[in-house]
């Protein structure tokens, strides 16, 4: 399914999740500091949630079917 691979692909990418970081280092919002903290803490989140993937074989999905990744086949063969 082309909407899932592109929605799984685009919340597990390394990319995204350190530009969610990065603009929660920038952004200055107005009132207490730790309004901007959720950016942050969902930038570290999210890369380590990718990163978790990755580890266990995971990859970035293919449009068809859940289990062909950029990385190779997952799950029973």
């Amino acid at each position: 399914d082309k909407v899932g691979a592109l929605c799984y692909n685009l919340f597990h990418h390394k990319a995204i999740a350190i530009m969610v970081f990065v603009l929660g280092l920038m952004i200055q919002l107005p009132g207490d500091i730790a309004d901007k903290d959720w950016l942050i803490n969902l930038g570290i989140i999210l890369f380590g949630h990718s990163s978790m993937d990755r580890f266990f074989g995971y990859g970035l999905k293919y449009e068809n079917g859940f289990k062909f990744t950029h990385l190779g086949e997952i799950g029973k063969k």
